[in-house]
């Protein structure tokens, strides 16, 4: 019988996918969409095999392009979904891919909305080869509505002007700072992405809105006095479609610290075109004025900026430029050095 799973864990040790993995991007043109497949190839390399796409596609991450059998060959034990699109759906174009790769010996591992074995065909299949179906973006059940209690140890949440700018690398990037700077710390996964590189989380955006906060809470546990729980935002408080998961988690994870996420020269929404990004300030506000529901002590440590689209001199100079006008550090973590290690410093301060 298929092996249909849908396994969760806030504990990054207990959860175990098929690996390594083929990334598929289906017909994706979007790279906004293709965030989950960037992010394997990011964070954890030594997982992925290659990348498989459809020729519709233009995106890429950079990875060998193998079909499932050679993916099998070298090593590949699953395709991984690498695209979050909107909605999370899994189009009927992408069905007979998803079929080759059961046939060729690899299980499917999903981050969308859509459960695998919904596909039409696709459980039948899976059934008959005896391959596994496992969703990653569903929560657990019996979550609990938010209590707004202060637990002990402290946290902080990456927080955004849009969706899918650096929210989760900003997260992972801290929390590996802290560490190597002595502290006790966790990343905490809130997204499909960052579940299957932590190997634990909440998906979020998949959580009844009720129950975002409970969710958020029982993300970041009461913790020792020094830990550090750094808690990987979703959304954006001004997105007209995902602005419930951000306050959920705002005031579910109680942060004492934010950080602001943003690509330098994106104006418009992403998947909202007549909608325009809010200024830093807008954001900072917004998400100070709320946080403090449920934390009256919350502060913005600085702004990290996602720079990928710029040359080095171009990066620096908007960076200094943004931090002297806003008398916060400004960063890109990804290219670390001095402007990231200033902005560490405030959010240890």
């Amino acid at each position: 019988m298929v092996n249909i799973n849908t396994p969760f864990t806030t504990d990054a040790s207990a959860l175990r996918l098929p690996q390594p993995y083929l990334l598929f991007l289906g017909d994706t043109t979007e790279a906004g969409f293709a965030k989950t497949a960037y992010g394997l190839r990011d964070w954890a390399p030594d997982k992925c095999t290659g990348e498989y796409a459809l020729p519709q596609a233009t995106v890429s991450t950079g990875l060998p392009a193998l079909t499932p059998a050679e993916a099998h060959a070298r090593g590949a034990r699953s395709l991984l979904i690498g695209v979050a699109n909107s909605g999370g759906v899994i189009p009927a174009s992408w069905v007979s891919a998803l079929i080759e790769a059961l046939e060729a010996g690899l299980d499917i591992v999903s981050g969308m909305h859509v459960r695998l074995a919904d596909v039409p065909g696709l459980a039948v299949m899976a059934e008959r080869l005896g391959r596994q179906l496992i969703d990653v973006r569903h929560p657990p059940a019996g979550l609990s509505v938010g209590t707004g209690r202060k637990r002990t140890g402290k946290r902080l949440l990456t927080v955004g002007t849009d969706c899918a700018l650096g929210k989760k690398y900003t997260a992972l990037a801290v929390s590996q700072a802290f560490v190597e700077r002595g502290l006790d710390a966790d990343f905490r996964a809130s997204g499909q992405t960052g579940i299957m590189i932590a190997g634990g989380g909440i998906p979020m955006d998949a959580v009844v809105s009720d129950f975002e906060a409970g969710a958020a809470e029982l993300l970041s546990p009461d913790a020792a006095p020094g830990h550090w729980d750094v808690v990987e935002g979703q959304g954006s408080l001004f997105h007209p479609a995902y602005a419930a998961v951000s306050l959920g988690l705002l005031h579910g994870s109680q942060p004492d610290v934010i950080i602001v996420c943003h690509q330098p020269g994106r104006t418009i929404m992403l998947g909202s075109d007549s909608y325009a990004l809010p200024s830093l300030e807008e954001t900072i506000d917004l998400n100070l004025r709320l946080g403090a529901r449920t934390n009256p002590a919350i502060r913005c440590a600085g702004i990290s900026f996602n720079t990928s689209h710029l040359t080095e001199e171009e990066a620096t100079a908007v960076m200094a430029e943004e931090s002297r006008r806003l008398g916060l550090p400004v960063a890109d973590p990804i290219r670390g050095g001095d402007p990231f290690a200033r902005l560490i410093d405030s959010c240890l301060a």
